[in-house]
């Protein structure tokens, strides 16, 4: 049932097993380090059968404990005991058998089934350290801090039938904004819990525009602007101030301030100084020509 829901972790493609170790909480690392399981960067700490350490170290318990036993007197291996595990990972949750009263048997629904979430999942660029490549066996989500690990990979696989691999969570609390005469409050979009999933199947995050060749990011602004309106209210904005500082008759331009107004009210006063200071100029050569003609006629 639902054979095609199921994420075996030895199929896993080694770029997605490599990322998996990578995501590994770092108190994990230094305690497996400390138990002598050290990972060179770039490398996978699964066995060569798929067993994570971890799941290497309950295979080995219940081997030493006897729970491995078949009824043939041979224990599962460690493939075997994976597909198992890995068939109880992917049950569907939720559904139970029962037996009807003419014996035939039938899935029901134990809990209650959502049809129209009201969840929000944010999808955020993954944390790239800088000079390592972006991992695209591993997607980043912001989500309610209500919503548990098993409610996440239902969430994906339900509405989007993205399989998964791992899930790591972890809590944001918003800093404390503190004003003068008011309770201290929080900011409430800064307040979330952030889901690190890991992917079977690799998805590439669409490239920041400073990243994007000029031409690619043009088309993307231009699809922005006219499919999603980006920029429109910052264009009102401009458009809005350009209307005030038009007369009211319409013709010419009024400057509401003084001369730090804007650089073209500068400008203009600038040319309308000199303009006078050359005429000034002019009126003080045509009395010298005036005076020294006068002076001419008088002598002669």
């Amino acid at each position: 049932m639902f054979a095609t829901l199921r994420r075996l972790y030895a199929a896993l493609p080694d770029a997605a097993a490599t990322a998996r170790t990578a995501s590994t909480p770092r108190a994990v690392r230094l305690r497996r380090a400390q138990q002598g399981v050290d990972v060179e960067p770039q490398q996978s700490d699964a066995t060569p059968e798929g067993l994570t350490p971890s799941e290497f170290a309950r295979y080995q318990r219940a081997l030493a404990k006897g729970e491995l036993l078949q009824s043939d007197g041979t224990s599962l291996t460690e493939a075997q005991w994976l597909e198992k595990l890995d068939s109880r990972r992917t049950r569907v949750r939720g559904v139970r058998q029962v037996t009807k009263a003419d014996g035939q048997t039938d899935a029901e629904v134990v809990g209650q089934k959502i049809y129209l979430p009201n969840i929000i999942f944010k999808m955020v660029r993954n944390h790239t350290p800088a000079g390592q490549p972006y991992n695209p066996y591993e997607a980043t989500f912001r989500v309610p801090q209500s919503v548990t690990k098993t409610d996440i990979r239902s969430y994906l696989l339900a509405v989007y039938g993205v399989q998964t691999t791992y899930i790591r969570t972890d809590n944001y609390q918003s800093p404390l904004r503190r004003v003068h005469g008011r309770p201290t409050t929080t900011i409430a979009d800064r307040t979330y819990k952030r889901a690190v999933v890991g992917l079977v199947e690799p998805f590439y995050y669409p490239q920041a525009e400073e990243d994007m060749p000029r031409e690619e990011r043009e088309k993307r602004q231009k699809f922005l602007q006219e499919q999603l309106l980006i920029g429109k209210s910052e264009r009102d904005r401009k458009l809005y101030f350009l209307r005030q500082t038009r007369s009211v008759d319409g013709k010419g331009w009024k400057w509401r301030t003084g001369t730090t107004a804007s650089r073209g009210n500068i400008l203009r006063l600038i040319a309308e100084r000199r303009a006078e200071r050359e005429q000034a100029i002019e009126n003080v050569k045509a009395r010298i020509r005036e005076n020294r003609g006068a002076a001419s006629a008088e002598v002669a």
